[in-house]
């Protein structure tokens, strides 16, 4: 990611957590994803997850690998 990246504190990724507005933003590693497109994050809940936080602990839990990041786009870096 370009060191030009946009930069997010949890506090504004907290806002994007689709219930407060329409984005739904997750954070893993450092890097933000836009999770909006994803029809698994309605409402800004996928399972016992929700958006606007850094998932970066929680995804050893997931039935899933990080790999599923790659499918939307970024959004920025958290600082």
């Amino acid at each position: 990611m370009p060191d030009s990246s946009p930069t997010y504190t949890r506090s504004q990724l907290a806002l994007r957590n689709g219930q407060d507005r329409d984005s739904i933003w997750c954070a893993y590693q450092g890097i933000i994803y836009d999770l909006s497109a994803s029809r698994l994050w309605r409402n800004g809940k996928h399972y016992e997850h929700w958006a606007g936080q850094d998932l970066t602990d929680e995804l050893a839990d997931a039935p899933h690998t990080d790999g599923v990041f790659k499918r939307f786009p970024v959004v920025g870096k958290l600082v």
